[in-house]
């Protein structure tokens, strides 16, 4: 198989998410490889034999002053490798009334259904409930944590700079928000679905009166992939109090869909040091996806 970075479709994830220059461990690649990559990627390791560092790190600098290549994470596997099994996302506490009351509803009926909401304090809070947006059949479907304040005022999750990152991260694999091909368009929901006020963290009794609706969302959309951007929704869709770090770059299971975890749009815009690890685990949902596809 070709090093993955000789995929154009890998090389477009790292240009969206702002990756300019690429490091590759020399021992990945064979003669050939590095002969048809090295014209196509400046900063590309040399051939063997030849020194790899930053630009404008010495060839003589430490080690500790290199630059770590972001390689494709080892992990990544087709969907029929094991996944971990998510717990049960509906916390045990919600009543059994408020299951009820969703279950079997359409997507009209849902919809209005979280338009008059009010069971909790956020209901009276909010200028708009942000239900969700996209491809109702889309073979993706993207969870997001919580609204923020332009959220709240259009109605629609993922707007503004954390919005538009998340687009240009979805076309470099091919997808879209607005796109009429269920298999190129993803559906994107939040777990909560109105805005905590001053955008402070979800609390748990908020949570879990969404989750109901956030599951019924998924029964819908039935997706082929289901990824979860941030800790909220990483925690909500796994069932795990773990960090992030520590739930991402594993193949989940929720309820028979693969589950991928990464990192929220907003922190990557906060933290682009991360984005190399967010790269990686939109490989690791590609990989899912094709080999579901397949």
């Amino acid at each position: 198989m070709p090093h993955p970075l000789l995929d154009p479709h890998r090389l477009a994830m790292l240009h969206a998410l702002g990756l300019q220059q690429v490091w590759v461990p020399r021992e990945a690649l064979d003669e050939a490889e590095l002969a048809a990559l090295l014209p196509r990627l400046p900063g590309a390791p040399q051939p063997r034999g030849a020194r790899t560092a930053g630009p404008g790190t010495p060839d003589d600098a430490p080690a500790s002053a290199r630059r770590e290549a972001p390689a494709r994470p080892v992990q990544a596997r087709p969907v029929q490798a094991p996944r971990t099994p998510a717990v049960q996302a509906t916390p045990a506490a919600l009543s059994e009334s408020r299951l009820q009351q969703v279950r079997g509803l359409d997507w009209e009926a849902l919809q209005a259904f979280t338009h008059d909401c009010r069971a909790c304090k956020l209901g009276d809070m909010r200028h708009h409930a942000v239900f969700g947006v996209g491809h109702a059949q889309a073979h993706v479907m993207v969870v997001g944590e919580a609204p923020g304040a332009e959220e709240d005022r259009v109605g629609e999750p993922f707007v503004g700079a954390a919005g538009k990152l998340l687009d240009n991260m979805l076309r470099a694999c091919g997808l879209s928000r607005a796109g009429e091909d269920p298999a190129r368009s993803v559906y994107i929901a939040n777990v909560i679905k109105c805005r905590p006020p001053g955008n402070r963290n979800p609390e748990p009794d908020e949570i879990e009166q969404c989750l109901p609706v956030l599951q019924r969302q998924i029964e819908l959309v039935r997706p082929r992939l289901l990824l979860a951007l941030g800790r909220f929704a990483a925690q909500a869709l796994t069932g795990s109090a773990e960090p992030i770090g520590r739930l991402r770059q594993r193949a989940w299971d929720w309820q028979g869909t693969p589950l991928v975890v990464s990192y929220h749009p907003a922190y990557l815009l906060r933290t682009p040091q991360d984005k190399a690890k967010a790269w990686a685990d939109l490989c690791l949902a590609q990989d899912l996806l094709d080999g579901r596809d397949a």
